[in-house]
């Protein structure tokens, strides 16, 4: 075959050409910056954001001062005067105890999640409330959606 009979200029397998190393382009950028994340382990984070938000909204609430919506986000039910004698290990007596102005943190002004990590059928959250020393580890679980204080306590760094 000489030069003079090279095929027809074929512009449907041109696009094609054009489209599919587009395409694998953009697979590879993609990859590249998906691997990047991993590095930096922002998948993880995102992981866990459900748990955090939950903990966020508890906290938002607990913040504002409506401690009885702050016991049904605790207790993943919305209507717990309903059934009281359900929640009896934690009342909500034990709970205004512990979350309301009288608490060991007193009146809660701020709080900031400073670590988040799964563990066993949920996620062990540790936050920072009022800018403390020491953070309070919260346990979110995964089955039933309530919030507990945590057996477990994280490494927050140094």
């Amino acid at each position: 075959m000489t030069l003079l009979d090279a095929p027809s200029y074929d512009a449907r397998r041109a696009r094609l050409i054009h489209r599919l190393s587009i395409a694998a382009l953009v697979i590879v950028v993609v990859a590249a910056i998906g691997s990047w994340l991993w590095f930096l382990q922002i998948p993880w984070q995102l992981w866990h954001w459900p748990s955090d938000h939950k903990v966020n909204v508890f906290l938002d609430t607990v913040e504002s001062g409506n401690l009885q919506k702050a016991y049904g986000i605790w207790n993943n039910n919305p209507n717990w005067q309903r059934n009281p004698q359900q929640y009896a290990p934690y009342t909500f007596d034990a709970f205004s105890k512990d979350w309301g102005p009288s608490s060991d943190y007193g009146v809660i002004r701020s709080h900031k999640i400073i670590v988040a990590h799964h563990s066993g059928n949920g996620v062990v959250v540790g936050v920072d409330i009022n800018g403390g020393k020491t953070p309070i580890f919260l346990f979110v679980d995964d089955r039933n959606g309530t919030i507990g204080f945590s057996p477990v306590e994280l490494y927050s760094g140094p």
